[in-house]
């Protein structure tokens, strides 16, 4: 494995293990520490304060970085061996990309805690971030599972399962360069993947085990070979049973 790759892969992996570390912190505080010493949300959201925005948005952030950074392994060291024949005097090119691909989802977090502060106000959620009414889960699980039959999102998980054709396609040189693939490839990761993140809502925001399968699911879909077509009906199907079954 060429070394810069290595070292893409070492901090990666850094990262992941650092944001997975941060959600399996939070989880323990939240089952294990009594009542009056863990940090809730208000039940009134009209007394949420910025503290309580930042910790929100911390958490989806860590989330989306954590759950997406796998799935997106492939796509960065195809772009690292492209950038290495092309620029091999600027390795820097690859943390531009990586970093403008993580922007994208950064700033999708903010739309994930501004629906989180909407779902409190209706008393969908808990103060313990777990979904209080069964059948809004079941509509996000029939909702995520539709969205896997579309035109756009068979139209992203193409994209996204074929690293060279995209950057074939959208190559740019330079550092804005670099930064404009990233932000394209996460913009198009983010319209693949948005709605089985919003699955969270409906297993509860902090639910582990709902992070580990959405994750599995993701990186299943765009690395498995096969047409992407009959991978995302399957994982539709999938969705939509579960959300029947809740109903």
């Amino acid at each position: 494995m060429p070394n810069t790759q290595a070292v893409i892969l070492l901090c990666l992996l850094a990262v992941m293990i650092a944001g997975w570390g941060y959600l399996f912190y939070q989880h323990w505080q939240m089952t294990s520490l009594p009542m009056l010493a863990m940090w809730m949300l208000p039940t009134d959201i009209a007394s949420w304060q910025l503290i309580d925005f930042g910790l929100v948005y911390l958490m989806w952030a860590v989330m989306m970085a954590a759950m997406m950074l796998p799935s997106a392994i492939p796509m960065f060291l195809v772009f690292s061996k492209i950038c290495k024949q092309r620029n091999p005097s600027l390795p820097h090119l690859n943390a531009l990309f990586i970093l403008a691909y993580l922007v994208v989802w950064l700033v999708f977090s903010i739309g994930l805690t501004w629906l989180q502060w909407q779902l409190h106000g209706l008393h969908f959620l808990s103060p313990m971030m777990e979904n209080q009414n069964e059948r809004l889960a079941a509509a996000i699980f029939i909702g995520a599972g539709i969205y896997q039959f579309t035109p756009w999102k068979h139209g992203f998980l193409q994209a996204c399962r074929s690293p060279l054709g995209f950057l074939l396609t959208e190559w740019r040189e330079g550092m804005r360069g670099a930064f404009y693939m990233g932000l394209k490839h996460g913009s198009i990761c983010v319209g693949c993947c948005w709605a089985q993140m919003l699955i969270m809502f409906a297993v509860g925001v902090m639910n582990l085990l709902g992070m580990v399968l959405i994750t599995l699911l993701v990186a299943l879909e765009k690395i498995v070979p096969g047409p992407s077509r009959m991978i995302g009906s399957a994982g539709g199907v999938l969705l939509i049973g579960w959300g029947i079954w809740l109903i």
